[in-house]
This record gives C-alpha cells, sequence and structure tokens, in this order.
C-alpha cells in the first residue's frame, strides 16, 4: 500500500491497492474538505479532484466517483481533520506528505482564486501533517506556476 501510494505521489508505475485504500479515502476525503469549505463545491472541483485521483492512484472514473462519494460522506459524518491526516503523517515520507500539500493547493485554486477558509484548511492539514511553512508555500507557488494564476497581495 505504502508502495502504491509513493507510486501515486511520483507518479512511476506500480500495481493497484484498489479504490478500498484507506490512504486514497484519506487523500480524497482531504481534497473534498478543501474543495467544499466556501460552501461551494463546485462540478469544475469534483472534476478537478476526479482527474488527480484518477490520475495518480490509476483508477477507473467509476472508481473515482465511488471514492469521491465515500469521501464526501466521511467528511460529511467527521468534524475533524485529524482522522484524515494521522494515517497519512504515519505512513508517508516528509516529500509525500509536501505533495498531499500540492494537491490541496491545486483544489483551493480550482475556481481561480483562494478562498480563505481553503487556505486556513491548507495551513492546518500542513500543520497536522508536519509539514513545514516553507515547503507549504513552495508548494502553494508550484501550483500557482501551473495553472499560471498570481498570488493575492499579502494583507
Amino acid at each position: 500500500m505504502i508502495r502504491k501510494l509513493k507510486t501515486w505521489l511520483f507518479g512511476e508505475t506500480a500495481d493497484d491497492d484498489g479504490p478500498d485504500d484507506p490512504l486514497h479515502l484519506a487523500a480524497a476525503a482531504l481534497l473534498v474538505e478543501a474543495a467544499s469549505l466556501d460552501d461551494n463545491f463546485t462540478d469544475g472541483e469534483r472534476r478537478i479532484i476526479a482527474a488527480v485521483l484518477e490520475s495518480r492512484f490509476g483508477l477507473t472514473p467509476n472508481e473515482v466517483e465511488a471514492l469521491i462519494d465515500r469521501a464526501s460522506s466521511a467528511v460529511a459524518e467527521s468534524a475533524q481533520l485529524y482522522s484524515f491526516t494521522r494515517p497519512l503523517k504515519d505512513r508517508l515520507q516528509p516529500e509525500e506528505r509536501v505533495r498531499i500539500i500540492e494537491m490541496l493547493w491545486e483544489v483551493a485554486c480550482a475556481d481561480g482564486k483562494i478562498d480563505p477558509y481553503e487556505s486556513g484548511l491548507v495551513r492546518r492539514v500542513a500543520g497536522l501533517l508536519f509539514v513545514p511553512d516553507k515547503e507549504s508555500g513552495e508548494a502553494r507557488q508550484r501550483v500557482l506556476a501551473r495553472l499560471d494564476l498570481r498570488p493575492a497581495s499579502p494583507n
């Protein structure tokens, strides 16, 4: 399972552990939480999450949709991020946890802007995953550059 997640994070090929992998659910739940924070989980955000999960986990479109549905239910039933971040923190290497943060920034930027609530979530998750602020900021900059977005001016 760890090998599969490393494959997902770093884009190599490996045997698929399947859509029921608990790390898949944890990562998907964090992505859904990021997209839902502004109370507007759009079809565009769902498509971005689906594309990220499909390409990184090597799942079929049907498996991805089922995973997003399970993740949405898990987010609705849980009032805390810890249940989603703990398995990731405990089982992933630091560079893999940074990749999770980068994925969260990608979802936060899905609509072309970063909502303050989404930004706050990414910062909280980074803390729970023990990702330093500097590395989270660098992940954010990579996403902004990839999406050709300008960073918001500091307040």
